[in-house]
């Protein structure tokens, strides 16, 4: 399980509560992310796709959200958000999702293709991919180039430092299972635990400091990708019936000029 709080970066912010509900900006000494992963700074638009575009997610990326426009759109999506208070966390395993990055999840975009989520993930995001084996068999991403949605940073990544970028669940699956997927079936949590529209390769010590928090606890320390990242936590809620917290929603609001 990833701890809350821990990064190997260093981060400058003012101890407040303002600083410990919104996050602060991060700055990794030395250009250098943990694990090895040499990072720079990406230049801007380079994130991807915007998630107003990328239903599905099967689009690489994030990219931000800037215009008066984009934004009025993002909260019509995130007002549809219904909510209520956080349920018990009694009885979440992740093993309940079924086990980690399968390629045998039905009802999801990339599912039976010979590879695991976690590759399939690798490769809808990364540039300069290389692969182990060849041909029909070029599936285990062993290195590329991230640019990285969460840090605004890019990452030049090797298979031996792997956890350098991890992929996240946006919408946290033990947040998942206190929202209503503890009444769910296997196969409907296996959905979401492999469903790219829910996953994001990112900076491995950023998403370590998530854990399994909500908006209202957690964002991006990039700030200009934040509208974009509580659009696509709106949009898995939606797909999945699942609602927020009151103060998670009134801080995806708050990302998108709400």
């Amino acid at each position: 399980m990833r701890r809350f709080g821990i990064r190997t970066a260093v981060v400058f912010c003012t101890v407040s509560s303002v600083a410990l509900i919104a996050g602060c900006d991060a700055t990794t000494v030395g250009g250098t992310t943990a694990g090895g992963a040499q990072g720079t700074g990406a230049p801007a638009g380079t994130y991807g796709a915007s998630p107003l575009d990328n239903p599905d997610g099967t689009k690489p990326g994030l990219a931000p959200l800037t215009s008066a426009t984009d934004q009025a759109a993002a909260r019509k999506v995130i007002e549809k958000v219904a909510t209520k208070g956080r349920g018990p966390k009694t009885g979440y395993e992740r093993d309940k999702f079924g086990s980690a990055w399968l390629d045998t999840a039905d009802g999801v975009p990339l599912s039976r293709n010979g590879c695991d989520t976690r590759n399939d993930l690798l490769k809808r995001d990364g540039k300069d991919l290389t692969y182990r084996g060849s041909g029909s068999k070029k599936c285990v991403v062993m290195s590329m180039t991230l640019n990285d949605p969460y840090t605004g940073r890019t990452i030049a990544w090797k298979k031996a430092t792997a956890t350098a970028v991890q992929i996240d669940h946006v919408m946290p699956l033990s947040y998942d299972w206190q929202m209503g997927a503890a009444r769910w079936d296997t196969a409907k949590r296996k959905q979401i635990a492999n469903d790219p529209l829910n996953l994001i390769p990112v900076d491995g010590p950023s998403n370590g400091s998530k854990s399994d928090s909500g908006p209202a606890s957690w964002l991006p320390p990039y700030k200009p990708i934040r509208c974009s990242y509580v659009v696509r936590f709106a949009q898995v809620s939606l797909k999945y019936g699942l609602p927020v917290t009151v103060p998670d929603k009134k801080m995806m609001l708050a990302q998108c000029g709400g």
